[in-house]
This record gives C-alpha cells, sequence and structure tokens, in this order.
C-alpha cells in the first residue's frame, strides 16, 4: 500500500469553501465508488487546517483514481488561492490501521 499524506491551512474566509469542495469530491466519490483506494479529509480544531490521506491498495487490478474524479478537479484547481499556507504533500507508510 502507498499512502499520501497533504496538509495545508485555509484563508480564514475561505475554510467554509474551502469544506464544501471537499463535500462535494465526497459526493462524487459516492455516486461513482470508485476503487483502490481510500481517502479521509480531517479539519483540524483551529478551523482552517486540513489534512488529507489517500491510502491506494496495491492489491487491486485497475485501480481508479482520485486525481480523475471530477469534482475533485475543481477542488484543486485553485487551492492556492483558497490557502495561507500552501499544501505540503508527503508519501507516508501505514503503521497500523483499524476499520
Amino acid at each position: 500500500m502507498s499512502s499520501t499524506v497533504v496538509r495545508y491551512q485555509a484563508k480564514p474566509d475561505r475554510a467554509d469553501e474551502n469544506q464544501k469542495l471537499i463535500e462535494a469530491v465526497f459526493a462524487d466519490l459516492a455516486s461513482r465508488r470508485p476503487k483502490g483506494f481510500t481517502y479521509n479529509v480531517f479539519r483540524l480544531e483551529d478551523g482552517v487546517s486540513f489534512v488529507h490521506v489517500v491510502v491506494e491498495d496495491d492489491g487491486v487490478t485497475d485501480r481508479d483514481s482520485l486525481q480523475e474524479v471530477p469534482a475533485f478537479k475543481a477542488f484543486v484547481a485553485d487551492i492556492a488561492d483558497r490557502c495561507t499556507v500552501p499544501p505540503l504533500a508527503m508519501g507516508a507508510t501505514v503503521v497500523g490501521s483499524y476499520h
């Protein structure tokens, strides 16, 4: 499994807009039901920090890509304009997981 963690801070006046765009991504995912990855997003208690976690399942053939989901494309299109601290993506290793 490969994982990516992305963190950033939205501008205070655009954090709610950012969340609405993220919610649209999850609505799109729910209707499309892509396979091969899990996706979680957290809004931290400061109200402006967000953490996205994508875990790709290497055992799935013909895996779908989050990057190809239209609502995700719309979300990332102007993310730099919504942020005070730009997105920083880092690869990560899953140490443990409980579902």
